[in-house]
């Protein structure tokens, strides 16, 4: 009798993260103090890991409903399958930054995603397996078409209200296209922002001083567990990082859990899928809520010596 109620449960749980949480969308706020004194805020809407798919009829409509921000940042993972270029590009027209719309790329737009067993995201490393290519160059086309920037481990400037801001992007680091050369910082007397796929190489961006980290890659853990939180992060971090504003050194860190999962594992729980609008002010000294603090990070890296780099 216990077992079976211990299955029904179960199932009941099961039924609840594949036909409910995955879909219950929501968008979260975060006041975050980084811009210079007299600078006027600008706002920044974070999405990441949207894994869209040809039909996603739903993911698109919340994605309508969004307020259209200055700057618009995706931090990789527009594709849950090489279908859904058009659809993706599509969806996110409307949601155009006023300023600017910066994008970095992920695994699974360079690859198609492919079947898994779970339990290897418990293991430290994974059985190798033949990549199926995307339609990548068919994605970069149709954004740089419609006015977004690919900042393939390389900077760009964006100047507004007072306010510079030096912007690196980096390449996904879960699959060792980073490179961290890219990412010494040239004008000091500008807020450094990075954004990158996969949180990982946060502490030497931290330690080269950027003062605002973008990034995903995580989905939150995507099953959380009461009292336990995330099981795992599909990477280095910690699992107690692996959603929410962290403070790594004296950056601030935005992990999103991102809007959608895998087409082979269309489930989440107790991790809703989240969009997050960022009003970036001025510094008075204002704490930042629900900040976690991360390990300290290391002096700043030799970035020839630390980069990790395949083309």
């Amino acid at each position: 009798m216990a077992a079976s109620a211990v299955l029904g449960a179960g199932a009941l749980c099961v039924a609840y993260g594949v036909c409910v949480e995955r879909r219950w969308y929501r968008l979260q706020r975060h006041r975050l103090p980084v811009l210079p004194a007299g600078a006027a805020p600008l706002t920044v809407l974070h999405l990441s890991d949207l894994h869209m798919l040809h039909r996603d009829a739903g993911k698109a409509a919340f994605l309508a409903g969004l307020p259209r921000p200055d700057v618009l940042v995706v931090t990789g993972d527009f594709l849950g399958e090489p279908e859904a270029v058009e659809t993706v590009a599509r969806a996110l027209r409307p949601l155009r930054g006023r300023l600017a719309s910066w994008a970095v790329l992920g695994s699974n737009d360079y690859y198609a995603p492919r079947p898994l067993n779970y339990l290897w995201y418990f293991r430290r490393g994974r059985p190798r397996r033949r990549a199926v290519r995307s339609r990548t160059g068919d994605l970069l086309a149709t954004l740089e078409a419609d006015g977004w920037e690919h900042l393939r481990n390389r900077r760009t400037t964006l100047e507004a209200g007072g306010a510079r801001l030096e912007v690196l992007g980096l390449d996904d680091p879960h699959i060792q296209r980073h490179d961290l050369r890219a990412a010494l910082r040239e004008d000091p007397s500008a807020v450094g922002v990075a954004i990158v796929h996969s949180p990982d190489p946060a502490p030497e961006l931290a330690a080269l001083g950027y003062r605002l980290i973008l990034t995903g890659h995580t989905h939150g853990g995507q099953v959380r567990m009461p009292f336990v939180g995330a099981l795992v992060t599909n990477g280095q971090m910690p699992t107690r990082l692996a959603m929410g504003l962290v403070r790594v050194g004296p950056a601030l860190m935005h992990v999103s859990p991102g809007l959608g999962t895998s087409k082979y594992a269309p489930f989440r729980f107790l991790c809703r899928p989240e969009a997050t609008l960022l009003e970036l002010v001025p510094e008075d000294g204002e704490p930042v809520e629900a900040a976690v603090q991360a390990p300290e990070a290391p002096e700043a890296p030799d970035a020839a010596a630390r980069s990790n780099t395949r083309s």
